[in-house]
């Protein structure tokens, strides 16, 4: 959530700003600002807008701006309503500005005693205290970077800020804990952001901050410290990420170009990690072999879609490698006290590697002696990454839209993947390898064949356009599914939708069924389909409208009230994996009919950076 950019340099940055806040867009965001020091009278000047960055362009077409050194943000309200007067950057008696992403959680008690010093709140925001305390040290003497540094001090909670002032126009300050934040570099140039893709336009050359650190930027200098002024030494990387993988081409939306980009996805992840028919343990970390060695249990910690890849997974891992398996919602898993197994292995899964309560999950499980922890993450460079001892990159590439697609299916295949390797320690045989291998080699063909039915879908999307409610049914591996397609079909469209466990319908959610409650079922050709036949007669008598997604050999056919949906014949043990793209098409169609915003639904942020 909330994207940072700033820079200092020798030609006007605003155009740079701007572009950078479009594309920190999809980590979703209600308003958006940028303060720049004007160079003729040494002063700070900033603009702020509610609603999107375009707005924020054609403000500043209308009064130009222009500075060769300035910030700029895109806020998700955490504090404080979306409005212009709690947009960042937030400014501190004309003097001091400052955006930043997370939370302060001594806010109340530090604005009371700036409050008692003669400061004005003009703002909700715990971010404006921020700025008012950089002042009072600037008031105390110090130059910028002491005050910043005092400040960092008596802060508690998480940031990703930066700083610049009018008494001193050459020098940008940032700093990180707890929210991710790189340093670009160039030639006479230094620029700062909270994700690298809004840095493509102008370098490749990265520096990743930790934890800690405080960045001190001039046009030609560069220093680092930790948080007592101490030098630390962090190291220039080159990204591999390139401008055009974070543009929408041919495709409408992010969303759509990421749904039909999962074949590559799948291609992408498996390169490099099958050889002779079987997965190579070292694709997860030259330590591998002697770490799963010991494991004899797994815990997944996860949030919102990885969470569901997680409940798919421990079908997987008990079925096939024959050991216990639990999942948790990491945000639940932090609070309470968990029986610790020092031969559990800790599996995060994360599609940005900075979701908060993912990574705190993953240090609670390592504080209270858990076994080794294994990453399974999107972005190389992401907090999540750097901290686990056994990493599985997905190889997704950037995923913009804030409902998850690619990133979802390539996670349920690296826990396949991780799956197999856990059973080759606990008696997995060489020829169920190679046929689990078998499928996943099919795996982007499966996927082509079905995002051929795109317009089939289409047609039955108009059938949602004034639903209200939706309920999603699955059996078994599946359920997680049905799970998954729910939150899809509700963060896009804004639809209600649930999911439950088809033989659960007796048990409550058959009450809710009528004319004007469409039910969507997953429903491959597995041991469970009978019974899930069963449940869906229940449906169709009270006279529900059933949406089937099936196999060839469909378990009820076409008539008034039931649309079959055939997807051919799948694998069984990948079919969760190929059974999501019909419902990830299925949410993006009858979004697109209502008119929401596909890309970026309301309230909603792609990378959740606070708890």
């Amino acid at each position: 959530m909330c994207g940072i950019i700033g820079a200092v340099a020798e030609r006007d940055v605003v155009p740079i700003l701007i572009e950078g806040l479009k594309r920190l867009e999809y980590r979703g965001y209600d308003s958006a600002g940028l303060a720049i020091i004007d160079y003729q009278t040494y002063e700070l000047e900033n603009q702020r807008v509610k609603g999107k960055v375009h707005n924020l362009e054609k403000k500043i077409k209308e009064t130009p701006l222009s500075s060769p050194i300035g910030i700029a943000h895109t806020r998700w309200a955490t504090h404080g309503k979306p409005s212009v007067e709690n947009a960042h950057p937030q400014i501190s008696r004309e003097t001091i500005a400052v955006v930043h992403n997370g939370i302060i959680e001594n806010y109340s008690q530090l604005r009371q005693q700036l409050e008692k010093c003669g400061y004005d709140f003009n703002s909700e925001t715990d971010t404006e205290i921020i700025a008012h305390q950089i002042h009072y040290y600037l008031e105390d003497g110090k130059n910028l970077y002491a005050a910043v540094l005092e400040t960092l001090q008596v802060l508690e909670g998480t940031y990703a800020i930066g700083v610049v002032s009018a008494l001193e126009p050459d020098r940008l300050l940032a700093a990180r804990c707890g929210s991710p934040l790189v340093v670009g570099i160039g030639i006479g140039e230094y620029f700062i952001a909270s994700d690298v893709a809004a840095l493509i336009p102008v370098t490749q050359r990265i520096i990743f901050l930790e934890d800690g650190d405080i960045v001190d930027l001039k046009r030609n200098h560069i220093n680092i410290t930790d948080l007592w002024g101490n030098p630390v030494k962090r190291f220039e990387l080159m990204s591999q990420l390139q401008a055009d993988a974070v543009e929408r081409g041919e495709y409408r939306h992010y969303m759509h170009k990421e749904i039909f980009e999962q074949p590559q996805a799948i291609i992408n992840t498996l390169e490099g990690r099958i050889h002779n028919g079987r997965i190579l343990e070292a694709a997860f970390g030259p330590h591998a072999h002697h770490l799963f060695e010991k494991i004899e249990a797994v815990q997944i910690v996860a949030c919102g879609t990885s969470y569901h890849a997680g409940l798919v997974a421990r079908y997987w891992i008990e079925t096939l490698a024959k050991l216990p398996c639990s999942v948790e919602i990491a945000s639940e898993f932090r609070y309470r006290q968990p029986l610790t197994n020092p031969n559990a292995l800790v599996v995060t899964l994360s599609q940005s590697g900075e979701t908060a309560d993912t990574l705190a999950a993953k240090y609670e499980a390592k504080r209270l002696g858990f076994g080794p922890s294994l990453a399974i993450c999107n972005v190389p460079e992401s907090s999540l990454v750097r901290a686990s001892d056994m990493v599985l990159m997905t190889h997704a590439g950037p995923e913009i839209g804030v409902a998850s697609t690619k990133a979802f299916t390539t996670q349920l295949l690296s826990l396949l993947m991780l799956t197999v390797i856990l059973g080759r320690h606990h008696g997995m045989t060489a020829k169920k390898e190679e046929e689990i291998v078998t499928a996943l080699l099919s795996l982007p063909r499966q996927i082509e064949n079905v995002l051929k039915l795109n317009d089939q879908i289409e047609q039955l999307a108009e059938q949602f356009a004034n639903k209200r409610h939706a309920l999603f049914l699955g059996r078994g591996i599946h359920y997680p599914i049905a799970m998954e397609g729910a939150l899809k079909l509700k963060e896009i469209s804004y639809i209600h939708a649930e999911a439950y466990p088809a033989g659960e319908l007796k048990h409550g959610p058959l009450a809710l069924v009528d004319d004007e409650m469409p039910v969507i079922a997953v429903a491959p050709n597995d041991a469970l389909q009978e019974k899930l036949k069963s449940n869906l007669q229940e449906v169709h008598a009270r006279e529900g409208q059933l949406f089937i997604f099936a196999n060839q050999r469909a378990i009820m056919q076409t008539s008034e009230y039931i649309k079959v949906i055939e997807l051919g014949e799948i694998n069984e043990i990948i079919s969760p994996i190929v059974y999501t793209i019909p419902l990830q098409l299925l949410a993006y169609h009858v979004a697109l009919i209502k008119g929401t915003d596909v890309d970026q639904p309301r309230n909603l942020a792609k990378s959740v950076t606070v708890e």
